[in-house]
């Protein structure tokens, strides 16, 4: 019971139900529990711990069966409901029909699902149904912000975020959490830029480049939301997406907004979907529109996200079809021509005692002599 484990010199610390500290090692020993499901959501439960509750009830509760392994004092594992034949077969099974009594759950299988896809670990059929069932309850729009986007970024770090998406969608949850990405399925695009053409399937392929790109989870988030605008493209114009960067960012403002998304993470998904198709013609850009964009970017003050953000528009450009390994040009010459510009010395614009206006204006025509030389010595190819 929590009085004998206080006794013992165990510290609680859980809030929600008794998990107390090891007085000496600090390992966490939680009680045997049951639940009972009293209202709505995640946490619309009542928890009892006490004597009575066995080890099998504990882990009848859990939500997957290679989650519900116990091991007593001597090593032998306790696998009731054969979690250890799930592991071999690499499959994703809930444990009882208490699975459906946590909406939460539907999130974190597809978490699962992110990360050990690269072991071939695939969602049990019955398991993705009662998933379905869960996402066509209305019990998932009774998750806070806090755990769809908790659930979220852990899925980004994980070795394969685009199958947290793919799962999402097979039960119907992408378009309760996540509408604005799951209406990019079956958005066409021209095929001579995209020979994949379904806008979704383009922004998997973005999240996979992402992955071979950078560990940062806000980049591989930016990579998710890059094309949102394309997802309310008047269909009179489709499969051209004239303006969708324009689109897009209030799209990625409301989604960010609504799961409380960290601010780097925003601002980020933001210069990435608004200016992405400008730095795939940097090559072409006028020096003047270059340096506005580096501006607007925050380059200069923030080179760490405008790093970030070649690499997102990096994992565009080679998340298509017959793309995936062709040089992206443009991040590599943008990356060599900011350096150029960060080694401009202003000393010389000191000493002729220039100041506030003039001082950034004389700054501004060094900066175009350098962007305008740099592209005078380019003569490589031009295109995306």
């Amino acid at each position: 019971s929590p009085e004998q484990m206080s006794r013992l010199g165990y510290k609680p610390v859980g809030s929600d139900f008794p998990v107390f500290l090891h007085p000496k090692t600090k390992e966490e020993y939680a009680l045997a529990r049951t639940e009972r499901k009293s209202g709505v959501g995640y946490k619309g439960f009542q928890f009892y711990t006490g004597q009575d509750v066995t080890l099998e009830q504990d882990l009848e509760r859990r939500d997957l069966t290679i989650n519900a392994i116990a091991q007593d004092e001597q090593g032998k594992l306790i696998d009731p409901y054969n979690g250890q034949r799930d592991l071999e077969n690499r499959v994703l099974r809930h444990v009882s029909n208490a699975f459906a009594e946590d909406p939460l759950r539907v999130l974190r299988v597809a978490r699962f699902a992110a990360r050990y896809q690269h072991l071939g670990f695939t969602i049990a059929d019955e398991t993705l149904s009662l998933m379905r069932q869960l996402s066509s309850s209305g019990e998932l729009e009774q998750l806070t912000p806090e755990r769809v986007w908790m659930e979220t970024e852990k899925a980004l770090s994980e070795s394969s975020p685009r199958t947290y998406l793919e799962a999402l969608r097979a039960c119907g949850a992408l378009k309760v959490l996540f509408p604005e990405v799951d209406c990019l399925f079956g958005v066409p695009q021209r095929a001579d830029y995209h020979p994949e053409i379904d806008t979704g399937l383009h922004t998997l392929m973005t999240i996979d480049q992402a992955v071979a790109l950078s560990n940062e989870p806000a980049v591989r988030f930016a990579a998710m939301v890059h094309d949102l605008g394309k997802g309310v493209t008047p269909e009179d114009i489709l499969p051209r997406h004239i303006g969708h960067e324009e689109r897009g960012v209030p799209l990625v403002k409301s989604l960010c907004a609504r799961l409380k998304t960290p601010n780097h993470f925003k601002d980020l998904a933001i210069a990435a979907t608004k200016y992405h198709l400008l730095c795939h013609k940097a090559l072409t850009l006028r020096p003047a529109t270059l340096l506005k964009l580096l501006k607007n970017l925050d380059a200069f003050r923030r080179p760490e996200r405008f790093e970030q953000f070649l690499v997102c528009c990096e994992a565009d450009a080679k998340g298509r079809a017959g793309f995936e390994n062709k040089p992206y040009k443009s991040a590599t010459w943008l990356r060599e021509t900011f350096k150029h510009l960060q080694t401009i010395d202003n000393q010389p614009l000191i000493k002729q005692g220039l100041k506030g206006q003039k001082f950034g204006k004389a700054l501004e025509q060094l900066q175009l002599e350098v962007i305008a030389n740099r592209k005078a010595a380019y003569n490589g190819d031009t295109t995306l």
